[in-house]
This record gives structure tokens, sequence and C-alpha cells, in this order.
């Protein structure tokens, strides 16, 4: 058993209100895909070598890109889906949505 399914004896399994499909910028420049529920905790492990293997040979700078969606399913969907896109489609999501999320000024 992973440590990570370990319940405290008494603690309940907390249950996410979202999931998430990120997009990590590696320093080679390239992008990886995947989804979680906990974004900021996948990154750590994709940053320690324990993630995804393309992560241990691309190491990840940071998350560039953040969609949360109610369900694990429609995560998964999305993250399939933009794992389609060509390097520069996820640079165009990347640069739409962080000029979206600009404050105006």
């Amino acid at each position: 058993m992973h440590s990570a399914n370990r319940i405290s004896v008494g603690m309940k399994k907390s249950k996410r209100d979202s999931y998430y499909v990120y997009i990590l910028l590696c320093a080679d420049g390239s992008y990886y895909t995947g989804y979680s529920n906990n974004p900021a905790n996948r990154f750590i492990e994709h940053s320690k070598g324990r993630g995804a293997r393309y992560t241990r040979m691309h190491k990840p700078s940071g998350i560039a890109y953040l969609q949360s969606l109610k369900t694990r399913s429609a995560a998964m969907k999305r993250e399939r889906q933009i794992k389609t896109f060509t390097h520069e489609q996820k640079r165009n999501l990347i640069e739409r949505t962080a000029y979206a999320e600009m404050p105006e000024k």
C-alpha cells in the first residue's frame, strides 16, 4: 500500500470538490500535461522525480496552465484533448489563459 493511500485512524478521507488539468513547463522548453485533484502536490512529486516517466527526464520548472473541472472524468477527457495539441497550440492556450487572467490596470 502506498503511503498516500493510508488514512489515519479516526480520520476520513477527504473528498475533493475539483479535479485539475495542468500543463507543466519543463526546463528544456517542452510541456507535460496531466490531471490531479491536488496539482501543487503533484508538481512537487514531478519535481522530485516521482511523477511521470517523462518528467524524470524533462525536469519541470513550473505550472504553466491550470484548469479546474468538476469531475475526474471531465479532467481526464480534457487531458486527452490537450495531449493531442501541438507544442504551438499548447503555448497559445497558455498565453490566452495568462492574458485572460491578468488584472486590469
